[in-house]
C-alpha cells in the first residue's frame, strides 16, 4: 500500500532539522561524535536555566487540569505586564495567547489568516518556520531582502516593490535569526508606514529581545504602532534557556477594530488544541519577574559574549569567509567567497564538512537565502570547542574541491 503526503506539504521544509541533521544522527548511531551547531539549544551546551523545581512542585495539583484555551489568567497577566514594559499599548489579557512554543503560535496565526495564494512578506534570510507555516496554510511566502552590506538591516525599498493586492501581512524578526541584527527605530517606523498604507497585519518575532550585546537596544515594533494591529511573539526558550518547556506566547495589540473575525478564528484554533502545556504556563510568571535572566552572560567576560567574540574573530580569519558580527541572539551568518572556494551548492558543502570533519552546520538555503554562499553557526559551545570547530573549517575549506551532485 502506498500512502502519499498531502499536497499541502509541497514546498514545506524545515532544513534546520532536515537531511543534513538526519545524516548527523546516522553518523552518531555508528559511533561518530558530532559537534552539533545546527540549533540554538542552550541546555545542550551546559547552560543552566532558573531553578523552577519549587514552582512546579507547588503548582502540580493546579496544573494537572486543562487551563483556559488561551492560558492561565495569571500567566497571561504576567505576559501583559512584561509586554507593556516594552511600551506596547492597548494590551488586554483577552488578547494574550500562550502556546507550546512560539512555533505552534506561528502555525496557528497563519492557519487563521490565509486563504489560498494570499501573500505574506517574510525576510530573507528568515527563521524558516515562518515560510513553512505560510505555505502549509495555502499562502505564498514572498521574501524581502535583508542587506548584508548594511548590518543586515531590512531593505525597505525591496519590501515596497513586493507588496501586491494579495499581500496580507508582513513578518519582522527582530532581533533577527540567523543574522543577529537588531533594527533601529527608523527602519521599524518605515515598516509601520508601509503597513498603514497597504493595510497589512504586522507579525513581530521577538524571541531574542532579551539576548542583546554591545549596548544594542531592542524596540518592539508594536510600541510604534498603536493605530495598527500587531501580533508580537515571544517566550522563554532562549532568554531563560528553557527550550524543552515550550513556553511561548503571542500578544495582539494596537487598533483591533475590524479584526474580530480573525481573533475568533485564533480562539477556535486555540480551543482545538485544548490548551498549551499548563506546567510550562505556570513557570512563566515567576520567570518574568527576572526577564533578563541571562544578562550577565551577555556582558564582556560573560559566556555568551565571549563565545560570540571567539566565533567572530575565528570566522573572519578564515580565507574566503567574511562575517557581520551579531548584536543579539545565538548565531552568526557568515558569507563564503564562492568563486574563491569553488562552491556552487551550500547544502553540499555542509554535508561534506559534516562527513569529513564531524561538525553539523546549517546551509544558507535553509533560511530561504537565494545564493549558495552562506551558512549559520551557533556560538553556544564553550570557547575551546569553537576554536576546534574554526580550525576544522579552516582546514576543510583550504583543501575543499566540491564535486557536483551526481558528478
Amino acid at each position: 500500500m502506498q500512502i502519499k503526503k498531502s499536497s499541502k506539504m509541497n514546498n514545506v521544509r524545515y532544513d534546520i532539522r532536515g537531511p543534513v541533521a538526519a545524516l548527523a544522527t546516522e553518523m552518531e548511531k555508528q559511533g561518530t561524535k558530532v559537534i552539533r551547531l545546527n540549533t540554538g539549544n542552550p541546555a545542550a551546551f551546559g547552560f543552566r536555566p532558573p531553578n523552577i523545581t519549587d514552582i512546579l512542585e507547588s503548582r502540580l495539583q493546579l496544573t494537572a487540569a486543562y487551563s483556559d484555551s488561551k492560558g492561565l489568567i495569571e500567566t497571561r497577566e504576567a505576559i501583559a505586564v512584561y509586554e507593556r514594559s516594552k511600551d506596547i499599548p492597548n494590551i488586554h489579557t483577552d488578547n494574550v495567547y500562550t502556546g507550546n512554543g512560539v512555533s505552534e503560535l506561528i502555525i496557528m496565526s497563519m492557519q487563521a489568516l490565509l486563504n489560498n495564494d494570499d501573500e505574506v512578506l517574510i525576510p530573507s534570510p528568515d527563521y524558516p518556520l515562518w515560510t513553512a507555516a505560510v505555505r502549509l496554510a495555502g499562502g505564498k511566502a514572498v521574501h524581502y531582502l535583508c542587506d548584508e552590506s548594511s548590518s543586515w538591516y531590512l531593505d525597505i525599498e525591496d519590501i515596497r516593490r513586493k507588496i501586491t493586492p494579495r499581500t496580507k501581512a508582513i513578518v519582522v524578526i527582530n532581533p533577527n535569526n540567523p543574522t543577529g541584527a537588531v533594527y533601529p527605530k527608523e527602519i521599524l517606523e518605515s515598516i509601520c508606514n508601509l503597513a498603514r498604507q497597504h493595510k497589512l497585519l504586522i507579525f513581530s518575532d521577538e524571541i531574542y529581545d532579551r539576548l542583546l550585546m554591545d549596548n544594542a537596544k531592542h524596540i518592539a515594533i508594536a510600541s510604534l504602532a498603536p493605530d495598527l494591529p500587531v501580533i508580537t511573539m515571544n517566550g522563554l526558550s532562549k532568554s531563560h534557556q528553557l527550550c524543552g518547556f515550550r513556553a511561548g506566547w503571542m500578544v495582539i495589540s494596537g487598533d483591533l477594530s475590524g479584526t474580530e473575525d480573525y481573533l475568533d478564528a485564533l480562539t477556535v484554533l486555540a480551543s482545538m488544541r485544548l490548551c498549551a502545556n499548563v506546567n510550562a504556563q505556570a513557570v512563566i510568571p515567576a520567570a518574568l519577574q527576572n526577564p533578563y535572566f541571562a544578562k550577565d552572560e551577555l556582558l564582556p567576560s560573560g559566556r555568551i559574549y565571549d563565545q560570540r567574540e571567539q566565533a567572530y574573530e575565528g570566522l573572519k580569519s578564515i580565507p574566503g569567509i567574511s562575517v557581520v558580527k551579531s548584536q543579539a541572539g545565538l548565531y552568526m551568518f557568515p558569507k563564503m567567497d564562492v568563486m574563491m572556494l569553488g562552491i556552487e551548492d551550500d547544502e553540499q558543502m555542509v554535508l561534506d564538512f559534516l562527513r569529513e570533519k564531524h561538525v553539523l552546520l546549517t546551509h544558507g538555503g535553509s533560511y530561504n537565502w537565494n545564493m549558495p554562499d552562506h551558512f549559520r553557526v551557533v556560538y553556544l559551545p564553550e570557547k575551546e570547542v569553537l576554536v576546534d570547530v574554526i580550525e576544522r573549517l579552516r582546514d576543510f575549506l583550504g583543501g575543499y574541491v566540491q564535486v557536483k551532485k551526481g558528478g
